[in-house]
């Protein structure tokens, strides 16, 4: 093994992931790969500055070719063709379980905004991916409670997200430098278990995530070739499904599938990342991008509207899946509660199934059966719906960039709580919980990355709230204090304070940084 050393604490069992083999795959890996990374981040500042400049964006000229000629994306594996229902959520041992017994037919098994990229949740999740893999996973809480494998219930299949490209892992270095963490996850989960899923007629499955162009696309088909020629795995084996969750992406929806063709399954309409990506790319291009509050802003609002309808078209017209949004909902103790937010999904579930999507997302047990029960009424026994085209669906550059016209406003409740749920999903992603349950809602990375670029969006375009008030940074101040005081004794101190800290600097700050969870990676372990 050569110049690879890894720098994280002992976890258990570590050792059977962490191996010289797997270590010396994952080298071979980052040091192909980073460099061509490394551009294609450069890349992303300078489009957006133009963006930010002109306001605008436009799908490509130099690839309209791709978008009008005639071709379809590789068919299928057998597991991948019902995704009805499909959970997510972090690789912590007891959700692995949970989700392999809710009866969803897939599981996106997160390393990405649903975990903190502590050092043990990365190695201990691979640990538990291995053996859910092998259906051998078992566990027993503190409390003894004991947690296995329903031998009634039909697992899901196993889609791994690996983080994005702009996230390195510190505590394993090549030649001396960080490893590319994409690299990490996804090196780590194919070594161990590609051939072990083929044996079992499954298949090495992925979600890759905030990709922003085609050329990024063809970076991961380049490593997915890489890497099944390193282990001689079948060229085409692997499959991907692609997160299009920022504003550049939606306009290369067609090219990435294109560059992943050999490996392409299908795309997902990533809806919070998205109204994240949407204000961050044109944060700074004056009031036509500012958006109200947050719940304010439905699928049904013009600029998703688009989004979500090209999705299904594009993926439906070259043979790929169309997978729509989470639902968030934590089902209550509360009848009331679990009665209105069940109308409300059922509404979201039913609206994607009429739309065209093959499947959509849910973040606890308790929602699959509302959520297959939607998309029942529309497939009935058919696995998809892919031969539905959508051709009615006509979509321009300017419905996609349409802001101005999302109804709402932005008002005094919507930036208390955008700074009460940051603050509180900061606190939890210290303290090694990606998916935090806040307010009867899974919420994950996404949810503080909305909240506090909203919050930074508002004060730099001096946005008057219903009350009267204009956002300034002495005003967030101040909600921030009188948050923070609020949350004293519910959440650890140092969490806390630490957690105040990363909002106010990411959120009222002059320069914006890209994701919050790059400053705040430098405080765990």
């Amino acid at each position: 093994m050569t110049d690879v050393r890894v720098l994280g604490e002992p976890v258990e069992r570590g050792d059977e992931i962490l191996t010289g083999s797997a270590l010396e795959f994952v080298a071979g890996l980052h040091r192909t790969f980073a460099a061509r990374r490394d551009e294609l981040l450069a890349r992303r500042a300078e489009r957006r500055a133009i963006a930010a400049r002109t306001g605008k964006l436009d799908f490509l000229p130099e690839t309209r070719e791709i978008r009008e000629a005639d071709w379809r994306v590789a068919d299928a594996p057998a597991d991948l063709r019902d995704r009805r229902v499909e959970i997510t959520g972090p690789t912590e041992r007891k959700m692995t379980i949970n989700a392999m017994n809710s009866g969803a037919k897939v599981w996106l098994a997160d390393f990405e905004d649903a975990n903190t990229p502590h050092w043990h949740n990365v190695v201990a999740g691979q640990v538990n991916l291995y053996d859910a893999v092998r259906r051998k996973i078992e566990y027993t809480s503190p409390e003894g409670k004991h947690y296995a494998l329903n031998p009634d219930v039909q697992p899901p299949t196993i889609v791994v997200r690996p983080r994005g490209w702009h996230l390195d892992e510190r505590h394993i270095l090549v030649d001396g430098q960080p490893v590319v963490g994409a690299l990490v996850d996804f090196g780590l989960h194919f070594f161990h278990n590609a051939r072990e899923l083929l044996d079992r007629g499954s298949g090495p499955y992925y979600y890759l995530p905030k990709m922003e162009s085609h050329l990024e696309a063809r970076l991961w088909n380049d490593v997915f070739v890489h890497a099944q020629k390193a282990l001689g795995i079948q060229p085409g084996t692997i499959r991907a499904t692609v997160l299009i969750e920022t504003i550049p992406a939606a306009f290369e929806m067609e090219e990435i599938l294109y560059e992943l063709r050999e490996h392409a399954s299908g795309l997902n309409a990533g809806r919070w990342d998205y109204l994240f990506s949407v204000i961050k790319y044109f944060r700074d291009a004056g009031s036509t991008f500012v958006l109200p509050d947050r719940n304010s802003v439905t699928m049904t609002a013009p600029f998703m509207r688009a989004y979500t309808e090209l999705l299904v078209r594009t993926c439906h017209r070259r043979g790929a899946f169309a997978i729509g949004g989470m639902a968030a909902f934590i089902p209550s103790k509360d009848p009331e509660v679990n009665e209105q937010a069940f109308a409300k999904v059922r509404d979201d579930k039913a609206r994607e199934a009429g739309d065209g999507f093959d499947g959509s997302w849910v973040a606890h047990p308790g929602m699959v059966e509302l959520c297959r029960e939607e998309f029942d009424k529309v497939l009935g026994e058919k696995p998809n719906q892919v031969d539905r085209l959508r051709e009615d669906v006509k979509v321009t550059a300017d419905d996609l960039l349409d802001v101005a016209a999302t109804p709402g406003r932005a008002t005094e409740a919507g930036l208390r709580g955008a700074v009460d749920v940051g603050v509180r999903y900061i606190a939890s992603w210290l303290g090694g919980n990606g998916a935090a349950g806040i307010h009867n809602l899974m919420e994950d990375a996404a949810t503080a990355e909305i909240s506090r670029s909203q919050v930074w969006q508002w004060v730099r375009n001096e946005v008057r709230l219903d009350t009267g008030q204009r956002v300034t940074p002495e005003l967030v101040r101040t909600v921030l204090t009188e948050t923070v005081d609020a949350l004293r004794g519910e959440v650890p101190e140092k969490n806390l304070e630490l957690a105040r800290n990363l909002f106010e600097e990411t959120a009222v700050n002059d320069h914006f940084v890209d994701f919050l969870t790059l400053p705040a990676y430098q405080h765990i372990s």
